[in-house]
């Protein structure tokens, strides 16, 4: 695999990261999601539009547009579900964590690509690390009522992130990066604010207890983040199969679980410190791995 994938890839990590934090502070995660893909629809559109004339209008099946712009609106009403209702350390690990296996899955199963020994082995060992890193089998135990239902809403996040991944591999080959992003986010922007319209009529709550902590303008610098990290991981889909992009790119989990050990120092004692470190070098060595397949 081209080195430059995993830049792309690491970039975006890090990006995505960052908008996870955003939206699990912003006070209204639904809200925040809402405005920052607004915000992101309209930076991006005009450039697709420019880019999309300048290279002969390509065609893009509608039918794809529909499938992703829809499945990013899920994606974003699910995980602000999840984080309305529990901790960023059980909804992301379970949202990012579930979605690599089954990006796998649908890209061997479905899309017809291959894994070769060396692949193989490093998507397991990227998995594992990302298991005993962040041991989501606790949190499920834990979810139950005590959580409002957060762990099964970063689930169902877990599978859209894995739908509109493939969706995305396949299609954004047919394109430009900017242009496809530019189509997509105005169709998802369409679903998701046509959804907080459906939500807020039918009673949701428009703000949460945490009103003073909203900032419309750090909303809509965490939709541009997500954009930037979403055009990073599409052109790594041009160059690179779904089956080693959407693995590497859930080493955001090794960030986050990084910065929470090293600076909020999170870890409770000298043993879960060596645990966290002991499985982002797993991960480290999939990833490795998973260059060489």
């Amino acid at each position: 695999m081209d080195p430059f994938v995993f830049v792309l890839v690491a970039g975006a990590a890090v990006l995505h990261v960052t908008w996870n934090v955003i939206l699990k502070t912003a006070g209204d995660p639904l809200r925040a999601a809402a405005v920052g893909m607004a915000t992101a629809a309209a930076v991006v559109c005009p450039a697709a539009l420019v880019i999309w004339l300048a290279t002969g209008q390509p065609d893009v099946p509608a039918r794809t547009l529909g499938l992703s712009g829809f499945g990013e609106a899920l994606y974003f009403s699910f995980l602000a579900s999840a984080y309305r209702r529990g901790d960023l350390s059980l909804v992301y690990p379970l949202a990012r964590g579930s979605a690599p296996l089954l990006a796998v899955a649908i890209g061997v199963g479905v899309l017809g690509e291959r894994l070769s020994l060396p692949g193989f082995a490093g998507v397991i060992a990227l998995l594992a690390g990302i298991l005993a890193l962040q041991r989501p089998w606790q949190y499920l135990r834990a979810a139950g009522r005590a959580s409002g239902g957060a762990a099964g809403f970063a689930l169902l996040t877990g599978v859209t992130i894995a739908v509109y991944s493939a969706v995305d591999s396949v299609a954004v080959k047919g394109t430009t990066a900017v242009t496809y992003a530019g189509l997509i986010w105005a169709s998802g922007t369409i679903f998701l604010w046509a959804y907080v319209w459906l939500y807020r009529r039918r009673g949701g709550a428009v703000m949460s207890a945490d009103d003073a902590r909203f900032s419309n303008r750090r909303a809509a610098t965490g939709g541009l983040i997500t954009l930037g990290a979403y055009l990073l991981i599409l052109a790594a889909f041009r160059v690179a199969p779904l089956t080693a992009v959407a693995p590497l790119r859930e080493s955001a989990i090794v960030l986050a679980s990084a910065w929470g050990t090293f600076r909020l120092r999170e870890a409770v004692n000298r043993t879960d410190a060596i645990r966290r470190l002991g499985a982002a070098g797993l991960v480290l060595a999939g990833a490795l791995l998973l260059a060489v397949r």
